[in-house]
Protein backbone atom coordinates (compact mmCIF):
# COMPACT_ATOMS: atom_id res chain seq x y z
CA UNK A 1 0.00 0.00 0.00
CA UNK A 2 1.47 2.96 -1.28
CA UNK A 3 1.87 6.11 1.66
CA UNK A 4 0.74 8.98 1.54
CA UNK A 5 2.73 10.98 4.31
CA UNK A 6 5.92 13.28 4.28
CA UNK A 7 8.60 11.90 5.16
CA UNK A 8 10.90 13.67 7.57
CA UNK A 9 13.91 12.81 9.71
CA UNK A 10 12.94 13.28 13.29
CA UNK A 11 16.34 14.31 15.75
CA UNK A 12 16.38 12.47 18.56
CA UNK A 13 17.87 13.54 21.96
CA UNK A 14 20.22 11.18 23.27
CA UNK A 15 19.28 10.39 26.88
CA UNK A 16 20.95 9.13 29.95
CA UNK A 17 18.36 6.31 30.23
CA UNK A 18 19.13 3.11 30.98
CA UNK A 19 17.94 -0.28 29.37
CA UNK A 20 15.49 -1.83 31.74
CA UNK A 21 14.35 -5.04 29.92
CA UNK A 22 13.41 -6.47 26.40
CA UNK A 23 10.27 -6.76 24.25
CA UNK A 24 9.89 -10.60 22.77
CA UNK A 25 8.52 -10.73 18.85
CA UNK A 26 6.25 -14.29 19.90
CA UNK A 27 5.71 -14.68 15.89
CA UNK A 28 6.31 -14.71 12.74
CA UNK A 29 9.38 -13.61 10.95
CA UNK A 30 11.57 -12.26 13.68
CA UNK A 31 10.06 -14.80 16.40
CA UNK A 32 12.17 -15.29 19.54
CA UNK A 33 14.07 -11.77 18.85
CA UNK A 34 14.56 -9.50 22.08
CA UNK A 35 14.40 -5.92 21.37
CA UNK A 36 16.10 -3.74 24.31
CA UNK A 37 13.74 -1.32 25.94
CA UNK A 38 14.28 2.07 28.48
CA UNK A 39 13.30 2.42 31.97
CA UNK A 40 10.74 5.32 31.15
CA UNK A 41 7.96 6.78 32.95
CA UNK A 42 4.98 5.80 31.60
CA UNK A 43 5.95 2.91 29.63
CA UNK A 44 4.14 0.02 29.78
CA UNK A 45 5.23 -3.01 27.01
CA UNK A 46 2.27 -5.56 26.50
CA UNK A 47 3.11 -8.84 28.54
CA UNK A 48 3.75 -11.64 26.67
CA UNK A 49 -0.03 -13.28 27.02
CA UNK A 50 -1.95 -9.95 26.59
CA UNK A 51 -0.18 -10.01 22.65
CA UNK A 52 -0.59 -13.04 22.04
CA UNK A 53 -4.10 -12.71 23.22
CA UNK A 54 -4.58 -9.53 20.79
CA UNK A 55 -2.61 -11.63 17.46
CA UNK A 56 -4.68 -14.36 17.93
CA UNK A 57 -7.77 -12.04 17.49
CA UNK A 58 -5.39 -10.06 14.77
CA UNK A 59 -5.46 -12.92 12.64
CA UNK A 60 -7.57 -12.37 9.99
CA UNK A 61 -6.42 -8.76 9.61
CA UNK A 62 -2.52 -8.79 10.04
CA UNK A 63 -1.03 -10.08 6.75
CA UNK A 64 -0.19 -7.43 4.20
CA UNK A 65 -2.02 -4.29 6.59
CA UNK A 66 -1.16 -0.83 6.51
CA UNK A 67 -0.46 -0.13 10.87
CA UNK A 68 -0.44 2.68 12.54
CA UNK A 69 0.69 2.19 16.29
CA UNK A 70 -0.14 5.88 18.23
CA UNK A 71 1.85 5.42 21.69
CA UNK A 72 4.20 2.82 20.33
CA UNK A 73 6.58 3.36 23.45
CA UNK A 74 8.62 -0.19 22.97
CA UNK A 75 7.05 -0.22 19.54
CA UNK A 76 6.21 -4.17 20.88
CA UNK A 77 2.95 -4.11 18.76
CA UNK A 78 3.93 -2.47 15.83
CA UNK A 79 7.18 -4.98 15.63
CA UNK A 80 4.94 -7.86 16.29
CA UNK A 81 2.55 -6.86 13.18
CA UNK A 82 5.75 -6.10 11.17
CA UNK A 83 6.93 -9.83 12.24
CA UNK A 84 3.58 -11.52 11.20
CA UNK A 85 3.82 -9.97 7.37
CA UNK A 86 1.77 -6.92 7.86
CA UNK A 87 3.28 -4.23 5.36
CA UNK A 88 3.95 -1.29 7.08
CA UNK A 89 3.56 0.49 9.82
CA UNK A 90 4.34 4.41 11.69
CA UNK A 91 5.47 4.19 14.96
CA UNK A 92 4.50 7.51 16.92
CA UNK A 93 6.29 8.46 20.00
CA UNK A 94 6.25 11.66 22.07
CA UNK A 95 9.37 10.31 24.43
CA UNK A 96 12.72 11.51 22.67
CA UNK A 97 14.45 9.04 25.35
CA UNK A 98 12.01 5.58 24.29
CA UNK A 99 11.97 7.64 20.01
CA UNK A 100 15.78 6.81 19.87
CA UNK A 101 15.33 3.23 21.41
CA UNK A 102 12.81 2.58 18.46
CA UNK A 103 14.91 3.66 15.71
CA UNK A 104 17.37 1.48 17.07
CA UNK A 105 15.61 -1.33 17.05
CA UNK A 106 13.79 -0.87 13.83
CA UNK A 107 17.66 -0.33 13.03
CA UNK A 108 18.70 -4.09 14.45
CA UNK A 109 15.99 -5.78 12.82
CA UNK A 110 16.73 -4.33 9.19
CA UNK A 111 13.21 -2.53 8.45
CA UNK A 112 13.46 -0.04 5.60
CA UNK A 113 11.56 3.72 5.90
CA UNK A 114 9.19 1.71 3.36
CA UNK A 115 8.13 -0.47 6.62
CA UNK A 116 8.99 1.21 9.90
CA UNK A 117 8.56 5.15 9.79
CA UNK A 118 8.84 6.47 13.14
CA UNK A 119 7.47 10.22 13.91
CA UNK A 120 8.53 11.80 17.37
CA UNK A 121 6.29 14.29 18.56
CA UNK A 122 2.74 14.54 19.61
CA UNK A 123 0.41 11.97 19.00
CA UNK A 124 -2.26 15.07 19.03
CA UNK A 125 -0.27 16.90 16.39
CA UNK A 126 1.16 13.84 14.33
CA UNK A 127 -2.28 12.24 13.23
CA UNK A 128 -3.75 15.12 11.96
CA UNK A 129 -0.68 15.30 9.75
CA UNK A 130 -1.65 11.79 7.70
CA UNK A 131 -3.43 11.32 5.16
CA UNK A 132 -3.46 7.65 4.45
CA UNK A 133 -5.97 5.02 6.05
CA UNK A 134 -4.88 2.34 8.29
CA UNK A 135 -5.87 -1.33 8.23
CA UNK A 136 -4.94 -2.11 11.69
CA UNK A 137 -4.44 1.02 14.35
CA UNK A 138 -3.16 0.09 18.13
CA UNK A 139 -4.10 2.52 21.11
CA UNK A 140 -2.18 1.90 24.33
CA UNK A 141 -1.96 5.10 25.62
CA UNK A 142 0.00 5.36 29.21
CA UNK A 143 -2.83 5.14 31.59
CA UNK A 144 -4.38 8.04 33.77
CA UNK A 145 -3.81 10.75 31.73
CA UNK A 146 -7.37 10.44 29.90
CA UNK A 147 -5.93 10.66 26.62
CA UNK A 148 -8.49 8.30 24.70
CA UNK A 149 -11.16 10.92 24.22
CA UNK A 150 -9.02 13.02 21.96
CA UNK A 151 -7.59 10.78 20.53
CA UNK A 152 -10.20 8.17 19.00
CA UNK A 153 -12.00 11.54 17.95
CA UNK A 154 -8.72 12.54 16.00
CA UNK A 155 -8.90 9.05 14.33
CA UNK A 156 -12.23 9.75 13.35
CA UNK A 157 -12.65 13.16 12.21
CA UNK A 158 -9.39 12.37 10.01
CA UNK A 159 -10.59 9.36 8.52
CA UNK A 160 -7.31 7.31 9.65
CA UNK A 161 -9.01 3.80 10.09
CA UNK A 162 -10.10 1.99 6.68
CA UNK A 163 -13.38 0.38 5.89
CA UNK A 164 -13.37 -2.73 7.67
CA UNK A 165 -9.99 -2.00 9.45
CA UNK A 166 -9.87 -2.79 13.22
CA UNK A 167 -8.45 -0.60 15.81
CA UNK A 168 -7.01 -2.51 19.25
CA UNK A 169 -7.73 -0.01 22.70
CA UNK A 170 -6.15 -1.13 25.63
CA UNK A 171 -7.01 1.19 28.62
CA UNK A 172 -7.51 1.08 32.43
CA UNK A 173 -8.95 -2.11 34.00
CA UNK A 174 -12.06 0.02 35.25
CA UNK A 175 -12.49 1.20 31.64
CA UNK A 176 -11.72 4.69 30.13
CA UNK A 177 -14.48 7.54 29.54
CA UNK A 178 -13.94 7.05 25.55
CA UNK A 179 -16.99 6.58 23.57
CA UNK A 180 -16.13 5.41 19.41
CA UNK A 181 -18.64 6.28 16.60
CA UNK A 182 -21.50 4.41 15.58
CA UNK A 183 -19.78 2.84 12.32
CA UNK A 184 -17.25 1.08 14.96
CA UNK A 185 -18.60 -2.15 15.48
CA UNK A 186 -16.76 -3.78 18.96
CA UNK A 187 -15.68 -7.83 17.74
CA UNK A 188 -13.72 -9.00 20.68
CA UNK A 189 -13.67 -7.85 24.52
CA UNK A 190 -11.28 -9.24 27.50
CA UNK A 191 -11.32 -8.18 31.07
CA UNK A 192 -7.88 -8.57 33.10
CA UNK A 193 -8.18 -7.20 36.55
CA UNK A 194 -5.98 -4.12 35.66
CA UNK A 195 -6.60 -4.01 31.90
CA UNK A 196 -9.81 -3.64 29.25
CA UNK A 197 -8.96 -4.55 26.08
CA UNK A 198 -11.31 -4.07 23.29
CA UNK A 199 -11.10 -4.77 19.44
CA UNK A 200 -13.52 -2.99 16.69
CA UNK A 201 -13.98 -2.97 13.76
CA UNK A 202 -15.01 -0.23 11.28
CA UNK A 203 -18.20 -1.32 9.18
CA UNK A 204 -19.17 1.35 7.02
Amino acid sequence: MKRDVKRRTTKVVTSGSKTSGSVRIISGQFRGRKLPVLDVQGLRPTTDKNKEMLFNWLMPYTQGASCLDVFAGSGGLGFEALSRYADNCIFIELDKQAAKKLAENIQLLGLTVEQALLMQGSAQNILTSLSQRFDLIFLDPPFNQNLLPSIVQLITDNSLLALKGVIYIECEGQGSDYTVPDNWQLIKQKQHPQILSRLYQRVR
